[in-house]
């Protein structure tokens, strides 16, 4: 895995987008101040790849993903791997309960030839290529297949966080074989054990199969085959004798069809010549057709009686005048003498209420006389109650003077002051006021009430003036109808008279439907009698029309009972002709009977002995039987074929288990697998000693034992010891050969798309001296001048970054930090 470029936004200290580009940076140091984010790059990387990072604990940090109160936090990386480029993205967001959740993880392979420059420095969807994986559950199987490496060996191999820069030196020997496996592909070992454990068990199953099958088919051998054949020929014996005695069966079947449908047609002969016999009271149908006509004649007849006297008196009414008319003249007369009795009334009532009227008027005059007599002498004490508090004023003022004093009022000299009345007259004055005022109040209300009844009274007289004017109007237009009419008394008599013929009227008409209703029964009674002719002629016509193949005689149509005893006499004469013939007939019938009986019992006597039952239709039956017969020899024929096919399908899988089994119990102990790791594991440990010892100027080398690592201490007579007991520059050194060797010499043998294409190391060069850290740093040169490996490092150490040629510079300030390159 090679990484190409990585965009961040929101990414713990890298509040803004920032992007790192990769592409020609084959030997490069992310440097900076301590805490300013240049792990940050590193975990940026793991986690766009595996979701989580190193020092975050595991999954249950993700909100550390999360720059501080930010939401959202963007993560992508573009990178190669085995020759082909990808681009991994996540997406972590804050919910509204503030738990931190992947909201978007995805794998996309790009197309050949993009230019990783076209890319912003955002995260906007864009198509970037073929989808590989789209949720968080499809990124980790798409990115281990991608790279090659599972989480945990990416970072002991690639890509070396702070506190694990030595996991892989201090693994156990299970975890680094394992390691070295996924590194080298030899997994591929295992799957081949595996799939040939189940090819076997595939086989031996259709092997048993197969045997399941055969046993089935145990029956198809040469005896059964002898024995259906045989079955087929006596069947097709059988077919050939039934075949050669059906038609014979078939002509005497047709003999005594044929006599038979003889007899059956002179048995419906004599059954329809039987039935030909004369009806019950025919010789009365004609008889009762007369008596019916004559009775209908003599109705019709009183009904034009009865029409004649009807129009006659029709026609006296009609010259007697309009009765309405009379009875309208009638009716004008009553109403005059009505409205004249009316008039009388209404008269007397004017009469009554214009002498009411007057009197109500001089009331009306007396009362306003009253009321203007009490409104003068309310006015009268309204100013005798003013002359009252006048004087007890002036009074007043008088009570203050003396003789000689000023008057107040009119300002004169006052030679002599009266002598004080005795008391005051303004109570007097206003009891006075309240009894003009009570007889005032009490004189209107008074003409108030006659005048009510003055104008009600006028109104009644109006009314009753109008009502007379009225009356007088509509006798003046009834006498004028009434000029020039009959009298009332003749105008009486002329109305009784249209009376007396109009009910002598309804007397003729009552006799008119009378003689109607009777004429009408009289031709519903020859109707019927006609009907019941006709009908008696109709049943002979039906039946003479069924005798009519037999020549009946000819009819008399004058006389029904005469043409019934023809036709009679006739059947008769016929029947007894048939009863002869008959006898004849039924003895053809018997004979044709018993040769067919015989020889159907022929025919079952050939199944009988073929050992079958017998049959209604024989034909069909020993056809079937062949064909029954000649399926079972198909079958078993068809059977004997399966089976050896199944022999030769068992011998092939019997084979191929047995291969199978043989390949399984080969590659099931791993001694092939074991001899590659150890070979794998010798050319790993040589690398990484050769490096040990450049880096620890000849005083370490790197062995191996059993999986275990050891040292070899020059310093101390070659004393052999384990990798625990190295100090920590020491591990450093012996980490970093290490490190160096997997990406330098495990790759070339890697046959997996986990080749080692860069190494980024983030531990520990602050603790070397300056030799070891020269050391170091030219092994470093030396790895990355090759040019197929991207090698990085994390470092703070001025003297090791100044000799790495492209170097990220990475600042912090309140905000966020950023990332500038410098160098070549």
């Amino acid at each position: 895995m090679r990484p190409m470029r990585l965009d961040m936004a929101g990414f713990t200290v890298f509040r803004d987008e920032t992007t790192v580009d990769f592409t020609d940076a084959d030997f490069f140091a992310l440097v900076g101040p301590t805490g300013s984010g240049k792990s940050t790059v590193l975990d940026a990387i793991c986690f766009a790849l595996y979701g989580t990072v190193p020092r975050w604990g595991g999954a249950r940090g993700l909100g550390n993903a999360l720059a501080p109160s930010s939401t959202e936090a963007r993560v992508r990386l573009v990178f190669e791997s085995g020759g082909a480029r990808y681009v991994a993205t996540r997406v972590v967001r804050r919910d509204s309960r503030g738990n931190a959740k992947t909201a978007n993880a995805g794998l996309q392979l790009m197309p050949d030839g993009f230019d990783v420059t076209k890319l912003d420095t955002g995260l906007s969807p864009e198509d970037l290529g073929e989808v590989v994986a789209g949720t968080p559950a499809e990124m980790e199987t798409a990115v281990l297949e991608a790279v090659g490496l599972p989480y945990e060996q990416f970072t002991s191999c690639v890509v070396l966080p702070q506190g694990q820069f030595a996991d892989f030196l201090h693994a156990r020997p299970a975890t680094r074989q394992q390691i070295l496996v996924n590194l080298l592909g030899l997994g591929v070992y295992e799957q081949v054990q595996q799939r040939a454990t189940a090819r076997a068990g595939q086989a031996e199953a259709r092997l048993e199969t197969v045997d399941q099958l055969l046993a089935g088919l145990a029956d198809a051998d040469d005896a059964t085959l002898a024995q259906v054949t045989d079955h087929v020929g006596r069947m097709r014996e059988l077919a050939e004798a039934v075949a050669a005695a059906v038609p014979e069966l078939d002509a005497a079947r047709a003999t005594v069809r044929e006599a038979g449908s003889a007899l059956a047609a002179l048995d419906a002969e004599l059954t329809v010549l039987g039935e030909v016999r004369a009806p019950d009271g025919v010789a009365e149908v004609a008889r009762a057709v007369d008596a019916a006509r004559s009775e209908a004649d003599a109705a019709a007849g009183a009904v034009s009686l009865a029409e004649e006297r009807e129009e006659k008196l029709r026609g006296e009414l009609a010259a007697a005048g309009d009765e309405s008319a009379l009875r309208m003249l009638l009716r004008a007369y009553a109403d005059r003498d009505r409205l004249a009795a009316e008039a009388e009334q209404v008269r007397a009532v004017v009469r009554t209420a214009g002498a009411e009227h007057e009197a109500a008027a001089g009331a009306l005059a007396e009362a306003r006389a009253a009321t203007d007599r009490a409104e003068a002498e309310l006015a009268a004490a309204f100013q005798a109650h003013e002359d009252a508090k006048a004087a007890d004023q002036a009074a007043a003022l008088r009570a203050h003077l003396s003789d000689g004093d000023s008057c107040p009022v009119c300002e004169q000299t006052v030679a002599r002051v009266p002598a004080m009345p005795a008391g005051s007259a303004v109570a007097q004055a206003v009891a006075a006021g309240k009894a003009a005022r009570a007889a005032s109040e009490a004189a209107k209300r008074l003409l108030a009430e006659r005048d009510s009844a003055a104008r009600d009274l006028e109104r009644v007289l109006l009314r009753a003036r109008a009502e007379q004017d009225g009356l007088r109007t509509r006798l003046t237009e009834v006498d004028e109808r009434l000029a020039g009419a009959a009298t009332a008394e003749a105008l009486r008599a002329t109305v009784a008279e249209h009376a007396r013929l109009r009910q002598a009227l309804d007397e003729a008409a009552a006799g008119v439907r009378a003689g109607r209703d009777t004429a009408r029964r009289a031709r519903g009674t020859l109707d019927a009698a006609q009907e019941r002719l006709r009908s008696a002629w109709r049943r002979f016509d039906g039946v003479r029309d069924g005798v009519a193949r037999f020549g009946p005689p000819a009819a008399d149509r004058d006389d029904v009972a005469a043409a019934w005893t023809t036709l009679s006499e006739w059947a008769d004469e016929q029947v007894r002709q048939r009863r002869t013939q008959r006898a004849g007939s039924a003895q053809s019938v018997a004979a044709a009977e018993a040769v067919a009986t015989e020889v159907a019992a022929r025919i079952a006597g050939i199944f009988t002995a073929a050992g079958m039952p017998a049959s209604d239709d024989p034909v069909r039956a020993a056809t079937v039987a062949v064909e029954r017969a000649e399926a079972d020899l198909r079958r078993l024929t068809e059977r004997r074929t399966q089976a050896e096919e199944l022999r030769a399908q068992r011998a092939e899988h019997e084979r191929q288990a047995q291969v199978a089994r043989a390949l399984a119990g080969h590659l099931r102990a791993n001694n092939f697998e074991r001899w590659l790791l150890a070979e794998a594991l010798d050319l790993l440990v040589d690398g990484a000693s050769g490096i040990l010892r450049e880096l620890s100027g000849g005083q370490y080398d790197l062995v191996h034992d059993k999986g275990e690592f050891f040292v070899v201490d020059h310093y101390d007579a070659g004393l052999r010891r384990g990798v625990r007991t190295l100090s920590g520059g020491e591990t450093f050194q012996a980490s970093l050969a290490l490190a160096l060797a997997l990406s330098e010499q495990l790759a070339g043998m890697s046959t997996t798309a986990a080749s080692l294409e860069s190494i980024v190391l983030d531990e520990g060069f602050g603790t070397l001296d300056a030799a070891t850290l020269d050391t170091v740093a030219a092994t470093l040169e030396n790895l990355a001048a090759r040019g197929d490996r991207m090698v990085g490092v994390v470092t703070h150490v001025p003297a090791l970054a100044e000799r790495i040629p492209v170097r990220f510079e990475v600042r912090k300030d309140a905000r966020s930090a950023r990332i500038e390159r410098t160098g070549r």
